[in-house]
């Protein structure tokens, strides 16, 4: 065994795990020994990648289609991806300007390390997910986390953006639908605060990976603004296709060259087979699953929003899509990571603590995800209501 081993980079000691993954490894632990565990921790929807895409996959692995593709990805799928835009939301996308990446993580990372310079200042909202701060990390940016609230919908708002922009500050990241509260930024809101970049002399970075799945409003992509704000998005969420980790990013064209070198470096390439699959997830067959899906989590959170609330949790804001709750406890705890390990090893429920989003009232949030059955959920509340009456 080496007494001496290469010491890790400094950068390692900001990185943090994901707290939820401990709580995971348990909850495991406790089914393997026979316990009933209500998953409502994970953020991976809980059905199976839909059977046109499958059925794309195992064609091109049948054709032998598993070369490397261009760095930007196949042709045929950008121009699909562009079609998306044009008719879902009306907004013409030139198809050079789309980067096919492996999720969106690994959009998040073209486009940080493409603007960030060590320093420099990426403004963000906390709560919001963790990832995000740690790639700022590992381009040896500095991370601005804005607290944010009911009152601001959890959004990094343009009167919050103008209160924390710096002269250091280099790009601010904005996600609608948000993790981990649900909630959206109106266009108004977008509008202004590409008018703040462009006045700063910055750049707007929109996450849209939770786009599609919206309910009783729809979610305008920041795209219809502007042509130089960078929109992140992914195939794992509305689309279902987490595990053959696929994303995308649209750029300004005046930035797609480089990120196309970065991408040749830091990649190759997004994986081949998991892009043949994504074409099928622009036919009608396709669509009309991801719909069905859409209206079932929608009844899920019109379940689970008011049960939680009658139990004594603080959900101020409704949210508007993606599949999470983010709920106060302060009335149960101040430490909602104990709180969560006691919920699962008494109450046999997972949950994730609000300290793996941020630091803003993290000990008296915590976030549920609606990504299980209806009936899991009731038994989940079941559950919880059961143990609050001890």
């Amino acid at each position: 065994m080496n007494n001496n081993p290469p010491p890790l980079a400094a950068r390692m000691t900001d990185i943090q795990p994901f707290h939820v993954m401990a709580l995971l490894a348990r909850a495991r632990e406790l089914e393997a020994a026979g316990r009933s565990i209500v998953h409502m921790e994970i953020g991976e929807p809980d059905f199976p990648t839909a059977a046109p895409i499958i059925a794309a996959g195992e064609t091109a692995l049948a054709q032998g289609q598993t070369h490397y593709t261009p760095a930007a990805g196949l042709m045929p799928l950008r121009i699909a991806i562009a079609g998306h835009y044009q008719s879902r939301y009306g907004v013409s996308v030139d198809p050079t300007r789309i980067i096919v990446t492996p999720g969106a993580s690994g959009a998040l990372q073209l486009v940080l390390t493409a603007l960030i310079d060590p320093g420099r200042q990426v403004l963000m909202t906390d709560p919001g997910y963790p990832c995000n701060r740690n790639f700022v990390r590992v381009v040896e940016g500095e991370t601005i986390l804005v607290p944010t609230d009911a009152e601001s919908g959890y959004q990094l708002t343009p009167e919050l953006a103008r209160t924390h922009w710096t002269d250091a500050t280099a790009a601010m990241l904005v996600a609608s639908p948000a993790n981990p509260s649900g909630t959206l930024l109106t266009t108004a809101q977008l509008r202004e605060l590409h008018a703040l970049a462009l006045q700063r002399g910055g750049a707007l970075i929109v996450d849209e990976i939770y786009h599609g799945l919206t309910y009783g409003c729809e979610a305008d992509t920041a795209l219809a603004i502007s042509d130089d704000i960078f929109v992140i998005n992914s195939f794992s969420k509305y689309f279902g296709m987490t595990g053959w980790r696929l994303g995308w990013l649209v750029a300004p064209q005046t930035h797609v060259e480089a990120l196309d070198r970065l991408a040749q470096n830091l990649f190759l390439a997004a994986p081949t087979l998991a892009q043949h699959a994504a074409l099928a997830a622009f036919t009608p067959e396709a669509q009309v699953i991801f719909e069905q899906r859409r209206k079932l989590f929608a009844e899920r959170r019109d379940y689970l929003l008011p049960a939680l609330r009658n139990l004594g949790f603080d959900i101020a804001v409704e949210p508007q899509g993606a599949f999470y709750l983010y709920a106060g406890c302060e009335r149960f705890t101040q430490d909602s990571f104990s709180w969560c390990r006691t919920l699962l090893e008494e109450a046999g429920v997972a949950i994730t603590p609000g300290i793996d989003f941020g630091n803003y009232r993290a000990n008296t949030h915590v976030r549920f995800a609606y990504t299980t059955s209806l009936e899991q959920l009731q038994e989940g509340v079941a559950r919880l209501g059961a143990y609050l009456r001890r």
